[in-house]
């Protein structure tokens, strides 16, 4: 009864890892930045202050014009349904927030570049496991293997620090690698007015809630392993 119990929440907290992971995995909301100022791209009928977001994530970065409305903070301007119809994408590995692949000198885009490089490979690997590590939890389950319990909740485990490793070097690019204050600066120059406001998106916050599902999910599945082990002596 308990070892049923254990294999049913070892699934189910290893379902929503999954799940979390592959949507922070697909979906371009790690990074939320809107910019203000009268320089901004935003149509003169657009009404309120002009502002340019943007949102970005493993595959793509976006952007797109509009107002600010009331709330400059608000995370909700970037929901689907009020995103503008005519919005920009690119490749978000070639030219992160805030870099574009032609306004910067080759030192500092090619350092960035090499950095969203590691983090782009950090992410694969963490899909790529906890793929691997659901894939024996099913392969386990018809056959009570002991074996496979424990390899796919170590891997699980793997997968959780992985993600977790994608996260932390996330929130060093916002804060340290992506260099906003020195974008800021160069911007104002052209538009005094000018304003940045930057936070984590839904994407990014999924992360670190699949991190404790994937973590969770294989030290119980680890338990189950060694109960069949002891069982079956």
């Amino acid at each position: 009864m308990k070892l049923s119990v254990g294999i049913f929440f070892g699934g189910f907290f290893a379902a929503l890892g999954v799940l979390l992971f592959l949507v922070a995995f697909g979906t371009d909301y790690w990074l939320l930045a809107t910019e203000i100022g009268s320089c901004s791209e935003a149509p003169e009928s657009a009404g309120g202050e002009k502002a340019t977001f943007h949102h970005e994530g493993f595959f793509w970065r976006c952007w797109f014009s509009g107002n600010v409305g009331d709330n400059n903070a608000s995370m909700w301007k970037f929901w689907y349904t009020n995103q503008s119809p005519s919005k920009n994408c690119t490749h978000a590995y070639l030219s992160p927030f805030p870099l574009l692949r032609d306004e910067h000198n080759s030192t500092s885009y090619d350092s960035a570049i090499i950095y969203r490089g590691f983090w782009t490979v950090l992410m694969l690997l963490g899909v790529l496991t906890v793929v691997v590590a659901s894939f024996l939890i099913i392969c386990a389950a018809p056959f009570a293997s002991h074996i496979l319990y424990k390899a796919g909740g170590g891997i699980f485990i793997i997968a959780g620090v992985l993600f977790s490793l994608v996260v932390v070097m996330y929130v060093i690019w916002v804060q340290a690698m992506a260099d906003l204050e020195n974008y800021t600066h160069m911007r104002k120059m052209d538009c005094p007015d000018f304003a940045l406001y930057v936070r984590y998106g839904w994407s990014f916050m999924l992360a670190p809630i699949g991190v404790f599902f994937s973590l969770l999910a294989g030290m119980l599945f680890l338990l189950v392993g060694r109960a069949i082990y002891l069982h079956s002596d």
